[in-house]
């Protein structure tokens, strides 16, 4: 017999709106929790411990070996490498005040422009 798919849990969008709530914003809220934990239990909070330089400097480190795994061809790898940036993206988010809707908003206003022509508006 099939497995019945999950539901999604509803998030409330600046709009009004309800918008079905995606893993990286359940994510963003578990780990945008974890500020003030205990460092000795929880790796978040030990990464907002150590400050935005360290959070940005394991977020570069997880980025490169993505990229050796992109440029190695091995899938497997590059999912797990794919989930720590994504990972340590939204600490470095949370970690200076960046919700995911604000980059959700953005991407949206770039959908459907050309990236030549969204790169050329921006050094306007």
């Amino acid at each position: 017999m099939a497995k019945k798919k999950k539901a999604k849990k509803k998030a409330p969008k600046a709009g009004g709106a309800a918008v079905d709530e995606h893993v990286l914003d359940r994510l963003y809220s578990v780990i945008d929790s974890r500020k003030g934990a205990d460092p000795n239990t929880s790796y978040t909070a030990r990464l907002f411990s150590r400050g935005r330089q360290q959070i940005a400097k394991k977020l570069g480190e997880e980025a490169v070996e993505a990229l050796i795994e992109g440029v190695r061809g091995d899938k497997g790898k590059l999912v797990g490498e794919s989930a720590d940036v994504l990972y340590h993206l939204l600490t470095l988010w949370a970690a200076t005040g960046v919700k995911p809707g604000m980059v959700w908003d953005e991407l949206a206003r770039r959908e459907g422009l050309s990236g030549i022509a969204e790169k050329a508006a921006r050094h306007n």
